[in-house]
């Protein structure tokens, strides 16, 4: 890999008339959206190879996010790209006073391997429809992924305009010793602290879109069969693989059972086959998380599930009971099929439970109780919740979705995207046909002018 040469010929196109047409934009837009339609199929296939993931799911949670990030900028890109008019200042007078947005340049963008088309297309769209030259670095753990989005990024653009490199963590230590104009990535956090301290070296903006352990709260008043089936839904989706996934359920105890009793019953009901014959439940990754997820269960009390498919590197929904805050569950992120159920007496007991989950990317709500519900969302620092469902807050491209402090910093998706991949630029335009005389020396006989203006505007 080459990367000098590349980056100097993204300098080259950023300098030329396409990079700031958005006319052009959308045009290669319209092109990438039919060429993924044109591959559907051979993406649903690459997910299958790296990981078992079922087509639905990469159609419901890749392509069809993708689909409508794309529409969304074709639709909206020249609307968010006009130059905002402000009201002028009146000691500028007379000018008249913009916002402009331009792109930062050159953006790096590393994505995961666990929605490893989606989270690598998805900022790709945002960063390329924005003006920028993108390198994209998918991750090497879904090789059949990366390599059908090297095909369709190819066949769509322009290398100096987006380029995909393939390649370990080598590729990307490499690449992180570049100056780059902004950097994006996904991942988990202690990686996202590698990633910044190398951008700081040379001041370089970064969107850090990371993970953590995401609390679900149901108390008393909850409907506690819906809450058990969203619950479920949004946990075993992509094998508990997913960022904003449920990671832990605290529970009032005096429905605790009843509970698991639902949840069980929905996995039952959602995943009735073997692993062998089950379709519908993702793989793990690769070997070291499975046996990372495979410890963790075998330390814990389960209450349900469990079976494990080494083959393929599968392991059932499982419930965790009460495992202890000191254990090692409970202290990173558990990014698989694992569900910690821990039960709370009352509102006291729950906010020490929940001062252990700090800044997590996502927090879910289950209750009947409005007041109590705006309550702990006003009290908790996270990225984004959801009362009475999971996970369901990504899937509107009008909300802004990112996390704070230790699950990222900068958010994306749909206008987000265009905010974090431009930069908002001041421009006056002051007018010739006046001077105002008295800003400029000598300043006698001007300090009384002066400070009537100041109570005036002030």
């Amino acid at each position: 890999m080459e990367v000098q040469g590349i980056l100097q010929s993204q300098d080259e196109y950023l300098s030329g008339v396409n990079a700031r047409s958005i006319k052009y934009r959308i045009k290669k837009l319209k092109t990438l959206k039919r060429t993924i339609a044109l591959h559907e199929n051979e993406i649903m296939q690459a997910l299958y190879d790296d990981f078992y993931k079922p087509n639905y799911e990469t159609l419901a949670a890749e392509l069809f996010t993708v689909h409508k990030e794309i529409k969304c900028f074709i639709d909206n890109l020249g609307e968010w790209s006009s130059p905002e008019n402000v009201t002028p200042s009146l000691l500028n007078f007379p000018s008249s006073e913009k916002i402009y947005h331009e792109a930062y340049g050159k953006v790096l963008i590393i994505s995961p391997w666990n929605y490893p088309f989606q989270l690598a297309i998805m900022p790709m769209i945002g960063a390329f429809a924005s003006g920028n030259a993108v390198v994209l670095k998918p991750s090497e753990f879904t090789a059949h992924t990366a390599n059908i989005i090297e095909t369709i990024c190819h066949t769509v653009f322009d290398q100096h305009e987006v380029v995909v490199c393939k390649g370990g963590v080598d590729t990307s230590q490499q690449l992180l010793e570049e100056k780059w104009d902004h950097i994006f990535f996904t991942g988990s956090t202690a990686v996202g602290k590698i990633v910044a301290k190398k951008a700081a070296e040379h001041l370089t903006p970064t969107t850090l879109e990371l993970g953590g352990k995401n609390p679900c709260i149901v108390d008393e008043t909850a409907d506690l069969k819906l809450a058990a089936k969203r619950i479920a839904w949004g946990k075993w989706l992509n094998a508990g693989q997913t960022c904003i996934a449920p990671d832990t359920v605290l529970v009032q105890e005096n429905v605790k059972d009843d509970l698991i009793k639902h949840l069980k019953s929905w996995v039952k009901k959602f995943y009735p086959d073997t692993l062998e014959k089950n379709h519908d439940l993702t793989g793990i990754i690769n070997e070291k998380h499975f046996k990372r997820l495979v410890e963790l269960k075998e330390e814990n009390k389960v209450l349900f599930g469990g079976d494990i498919n080494e083959e393929k590197k599968k392991i059932a929904p499982t419930l965790i009971d009460e495992p202890s805050m000191e254990s090692t569950i409970m202290q990173q992120e558990i990014f698989g099929p694992l569900l910690p159920i821990i039960s709370y007496e009352n509102d006291e007991a729950l906010k020490r439970l929940t001062d252990h989950f700090y800044q997590p990317l996502a927090y879910f709500i289950f209750t009947r109780n409005k007041k109590k519900a705006k309550q702990w969302m006003r009290e908790k620092q996270f990225g984004g919740g959801v009362i009475n469902d999971s996970i369901i807050h990504v899937i509107n491209e009008k909300l802004p979705f990112g996390g704070v402090g230790n699950s990222g910093m900068g958010q994306y998706h749909g206008y987000y995207s265009f905010k974090t991949f431009t930069r908002e630029k001041a421009i006056v335009d002051h007018k010739i046909w006046y001077d105002q005389p008295f800003r400029y020396p000598p300043y006698k006989g001007k300090l009384g002018l002066l400070k009537k203006l100041k109570r005036w505007i002030t």
